[in-house]
């Protein structure tokens, strides 16, 4: 090799290519198989090269040509962004081919002229004489026609180039001259993607200031973008690869959602990508494409991309509210992949590899595996609490399990009640401190329940993990699936570390802590009364849209819990109100569920209609009528009395004022079982 001394080059160009196989590293299959194939004698053979831009292939090319001329062989290269992309130049270019036994054909870029395919197949390499090597490289792999014919077949060896190995991407930064303590930031970052390892490289190595957490530079993204994705046909085309670099995966049915129009062929474009992947779940882009979007979109058009997140939290959090059991935690983890650049999230939150570890429920005929699974996770007091419930509620378990070796990693529990019995109280320690915390706030209303959730998990797995991702979002989506919830709580294993994440997502700390075994637990709790599900979504979603460095949006008031005897008194405050416009806003109803619940973002406005849809229902009921128009006389017509009110009618007051109570405890009753059942209820009888 020549010396690295600028007086030991004949020209530039050689020294040019002397630092580019200095940086080359890796591809030791591919070059094996290279020097297999121009190595034997007598026969042609063509290597189609493949692979998602700025993966390597052009400098593959480049290390092919140099082992074809100290082989002694004559190289012809054909670029496609040079060559017009007609049979005609195409073969003046490559024409040499045809004509030397022994000349190696490298086509570099063929994404550009893609239309040639046939021609090159059907008409163009037939010709080639034996004992000749072509190399085909470009995004796209060859179609189904090249593999598919038993002539092809014989000849054609297809090389899907993929990611440098981490050995490999750390040689290539360390020749780079990047600093040690920023050397697996970048790694994290960029993977093995050689173009995106070089730009971090160059920008880390001039950077004296880079801290140890990396980031994508605006004039980094814009490299990337051209390179790895180049132009696109439209505008559509853009905000399809923008959804799909912010969703954790993307179906037709979410692009139809965020963008109604041709979400069918945009889908069907996306998927053809060579940079894009599919999974069970939809398409996917490259890491590194993702973050090349995300971050390009992010200071380009803010507005844009906050719109973009909206869309699609608002769609995704539907999904949550409607998916089966199985498929709940699922649609839960692609609901909090959107707020993975918000920092307390991306702390807790790794969405850590695709079915490394997999949900299932829980079976009579695994008990004895996974209690001694709790046992040496946890120790055997907390495998009793474990072996408890089961005993009680075993459709409450969920498993979570090694997917390679079918292993339990992870037991958790979801436990819902009413009232717990002395025995439950007795038997489960962390029972007892949640029902007087319940019956000291905010005691359960009828027809409300409680959830207490627990996990019971090995300790390679505690701590953020895939399996603690998937006990959150197994927990999270209860809750908000969940109809009448009251409260939900949670029993964390060293809840200090816990703490700061959980309250970010409105799970508070209740200061209990107890021992079990050779752990500590803490306790958790949410009051689901105090704000609705779709209120926590937005709130989240706006969370999500902020930015780890943004200040946080202002929060809204919580709901308040009324209870009975404080509800009846406000509705009865709020209809002596109606009169008297702005009367109401201080009203505790409009802080109520189902003002919370109703279309019109007046809460003063949201309660007057809600009371006079009481008073009409009260009207249907012909046992109510006198109860309806004393009501009615009384709030409804601006009489200035109540005694004007009883003369209008034609009572006597006493009278009056007995149907006018039965009427207003009418009133509340419907309310009540609306803020409570979230549904209207039919009367009692008179």
């Amino acid at each position: 090799m020549l010396s690295s001394l600028d007086g030991e080059y004949s020209s530039l160009g050689q020294r040019i290519q002397a630092a580019r196989d200095r940086a080359f590293v890796g591809r030791g299959e591919e070059l094996a198989l290279f020097r297999a194939t121009l190595g034997t004698d007598g026969s042609f053979g063509v290597l189609y090269v493949h692979g998602p831009g700025g993966i390597g292939k052009s400098a593959l090319l480049r290390r092919f040509a140099a082992e074809a001329r100290a082989a002694g062989r004559r190289v012809v290269t054909v670029d496609g962004h040079t060559v017009d992309p007609s049979p005609a130049a195409f073969e003046a270019q490559a024409g040499e081919v045809l004509t030397g036994e022994r000349v190696v054909l490298l086509v570099d870029t063929f994404e550009l002229c893609q239309g040639l395919a046939g021609w090159l197949r059907e008409r163009f390499l037939p010709r080639v004489p034996v004992g000749a090597l072509v190399v085909v490289a470009g995004r796209n792999p060859p179609d189904l026609r090249w593999q598919a014919d038993p002539g092809w077949a014989e000849v054609l060896r297809v090389i899907p180039l993929r990611p440098l190995a981490p050995d490999e991407a750390m040689e290539l930064i360390d020749a780079r001259g990047v600093a040690s303590e920023l050397r697996e930031p970048l790694l994290a970052f960029a993977g093995g993607h050689p173009l995106a390892l070089c730009l971090g490289a160059a920008v880390a190595a001039k950077d004296e200031r880079a801290s140890a957490r990396w980031t994508l530079r605006k004039d980094v993204a814009e490299t990337l973008l051209d390179q790895l994705v180049g132009e696109v046909p439209s505008p559509a085309h853009r905000h399809a690869l923008e959804v799909c670099a912010h969703a954790r995966t993307t179906t037709e049915e979410l692009l139809r959602a965020v963008l109604p129009q041709d979400a069918g062929p945009l889908f069907a474009w996306l998927r053809r990508l060579p940079f894009i992947e599919a999974n069970r779940h939809g398409l996917f882009p490259h890491d590194v494409v993702r973050d090349a979007l995300e971050a390009d979109l992010r200071w380009r058009d803010p507005e844009g991309y906050a719109d973009m997140h909206r869309r699609i939290h608002a769609h995704l959090a539907g999904q949550v509210r409607v998916a089966c059991d199985q498929a709940a935690p699922t649609a839960m983890g692609s609901l909090f992949y959107l707020h993975r650049h918000d920092g307390v999230t991306s702390k807790f939150q790794g969405w850590r590899g695709d079915g490394e570890v997999h949900e299932e429920p829980y079976r009579p005929e695994d008990r004895a595996q996974l209690l001694r699974m709790a046992a040496e996770a946890e120790g055997p007091e907390s495998a009793a609490d474990a072996a408890f419930w089961i005993s009680r509620r075993p459709e409450s378990f969920w498993v979570h399990r090694d997917t390679e070796t079918g292993e339990p990693v992870g037991l958790m529990s979801w436990i819902v009640m009413a009232e717990p019995s002395e025995e439950e109280l007795a038997a489960d320690v962390m029972l007892g401190p949640a029902w007087e915390h319940i019956r000291a706030t905010a005691p359960l209303r009828p027809g409300e329940y409680v959830a207490f959730g627990r996990a019971w998990v090995m300790p390679a797995h505690q701590g953020p993990s895939p399996v603690m991702d998937l006990v959150q979002w197994r927990a999270i989506g209860e809750c908000l699936r969940a109809d009448r919830l009251a409260w939900a709580f949670m029993v964390m294993r060293d809840p200090e570390s816990w703490r700061r994440y959980l309250r970010h997502h409105d799970l508070h700390d209740l200061a209990v802590r107890l021992r079990r075994g050779r752990e500590t637990y803490g306790l958790f709790a949410h009051d689901w009364r105090t704000t609705t599900a779709e209120a926590w979504l937005e709130r989240m979603g706006r969370r999500g849209q902020s930015g780890p460095r943004a200040a946080p949006p202002p929060e809204p008031p919580g709901l308040l819990v009324l209870s009975r005897p404080d509800f009846d008194s406000a509705v009865r405050d709020a209809m002596r109100s109606l009169s008297r416009p702005g009367a109401l806003i201080g009203n505790p109803l409009t802080r109520s569920r189902l003002v919370a619940d109703h279309p019109s973002p007046d809460p003063a406005q949201a309660l007057r209609e809600l009371l006079e849809e009481a008073v009409e229902q009260v009207g249907t009921d012909p046992r109510a009528a006198r109860q309806h128009q004393a009501v009615v006389s009384a709030y409804l017509s601006r009489v200035p009395t109540q005694e004007a009110a009883a003369e209008r009618l034609g009572l006597p007051i006493s009278t009056f004022r007995r149907h006018l109570a039965g009427g207003l405890e009418r009133v509340a009753e419907t309310l009540w079982h609306r803020e409570v059942y979230e549904a209207p209820e039919a009367l009692p009888d008179a």
